[in-house]
């Protein structure tokens, strides 16, 4: 049965909705489980260190892979290996020592990160290897290319804050053992969904060589250090600093800091899904260009700052932390779509999994990187909230460093500028 463009979008799209569900709701899981179990923040914090790493080389390596033997592999594989990751720790038990469980539950969660990249890398390709294109609708195309890419990271992003909610649903209703046990099963069932996807979507007609790894296009390198910085800026502040600084100013428990986070995570899936409509509402009718990342990142460059102003001049934190939020959320919402976008925008069908690899390594850097400095940072300050103000300053010149990359991006569509 040959299968459509738009079928072929519609079953890779369920099968990375799937996936993204059990990421949200493992992520949760792991924290809330271990919580439970006395460890510290920072030593929850740690279990993810090599969730991150590991999508920095799987994205270098996946695009490689998914060129030259076609992105369903790469599918099957993410996929795959998540449902490895969820069975590893249905036999985690309390009774374990700390040492054990750390070890143990950094492996998995090792697996589950080169298993979210590799299906996030697949997905994304795909796009751009189904989007029909013609000559002399060239800006129809793109302007199809952005709403489809819109879509599916937006809802990406909205489904991850409902992974949040069914984490801990989940965790009370079955426990943590039977929980990932159940997932590892829902996801098995979506992995038959894409059994019928055409072997060549995503390949190269020629097999790319090992040195095609890195990209030398100058819009997908440059694009890719300003990704870098973007991601780094959010996670900075939003990983370890802000649950931390949320239980110790606040007095919050877990439950609440996911219920808060998962909301603002599916608020913005939300924008980013609905970034084409609201451009036109702005009547930005083209497709985006370079002068849309870099206003859009100019933009972001000022909120962790005011938002760090507001904490130290004593505003209520209440008050500074969610306005703040919500307003980094709507604002970095709109760069990263249109970010998604320009990745493609930058590269052709025949090595998009290449080019969109090597970006999402970039993106992945920028996690980890996020990551470390979210728990290293907060920790120089002498109180929680200097702690957090230091993390933001550092979020602020992240998005700076982004916003001085993004002007040396070359242009894609006369049109897009």
């Amino acid at each position: 049965m040959k299968l459509s463009p738009l079928q072929q979008y519609g079953i890779v799209t369920a099968n990375y909705w799937a996936f993204t569900l059990t990421d949200g709701a493992l992520r949760m899981l792991v924290v809330f489980h271990f919580h439970q179990l006395g460890y510290t923040t920072l030593e929850i914090a740690a279990l993810f260190l090599l969730y991150e790493f590991f999508g920095v080389v799987t994205n270098l390596y996946g695009g490689w892979i998914g060129a030259r033997y076609g992105l369903r592999l790469t599918l099957w594989i993410g996929t795959l290996l998540q449902i490895l990751a969820l069975l590893m720790l249905v036999p985690v038990s309390a009774t374990w020592p700390k040492l054990l469980s750390v070890v143990y539950v950094m492996a998995a969660q090792a697996i589950s990160g080169i298993a979210k990249d590799l299906n996030k890398m697949s997905a994304k390709s795909a796009i751009k290897a189904v989007v029909p294109h013609s000559a002399d609708a060239e800006q129809q195309g793109q302007q199809q290319l952005f709403k489809w890419v819109a879509i599916l990271t937006g809802s990406k992003n909205a489904l991850k804050g409902v992974g949040f909610f069914l984490g801990g649903v989940l965790l009370a209703a079955l426990g943590f053992n039977a929980a990932v046990g159940w997932m590892a099963a829902a996801l098995a069932v979506a992995f038959l969904l894409t059994l019928v996807l055409p072997r060549e979507i995503g390949k190269m007609k020629s097999k790319p060589a090992f040195s095609s790894l890195f990209s030398k296009s100058q819009g997908i390198n440059v694009l890719s250090l300003a990704r870098f910085f973007l991601f780094g800026a959010r996670d900075v502040w939003f990983v370890v600093a802000l649950p931390v600084f949320l239980e110790a100013s606040l007095g919050w428990n877990f439950w609440e800091i996911g219920g808060f986070l998962g909301l603002w995570v599916i608020g913005y899936g939300i924008i980013q899904g609905s970034a084409p409509n609201l451009r036109r509402l702005w009547g930005q009718t083209a497709p985006p260009g370079v002068s849309a990342v870099q206003f859009w990142s100019a933009v972001l460059t000022a909120i962790p700052a005011l938002i760090a102003i507001a904490l130290w001049r004593q505003v209520d934190v209440s008050i500074a932390i969610t306005a703040g939020l919500a307003a980094f959320g709507v604002v970095f919402a709109m760069n990263s779509s249109i970010h998604s976008y320009m990745v493609l925008a930058y590269t052709d069908a025949e090595s998009v999994s290449l080019n969109v690899g090597f970006y999402y390594m970039a993106n992945a850097a920028g996690r980890l990187a996020g990551t470390m400095l979210s728990g290293a940072v907060f920790m120089l300050g002498r109180t929680e909230a200097a702690g957090m103000q230091a993390c933001l300053w550092v979020a602020s010149l992240f998005v700076l460093l982004s916003w001085v990359s993004s002007l040396r991006l070359p242009g894609v569509l006369k049109t897009a500028q």
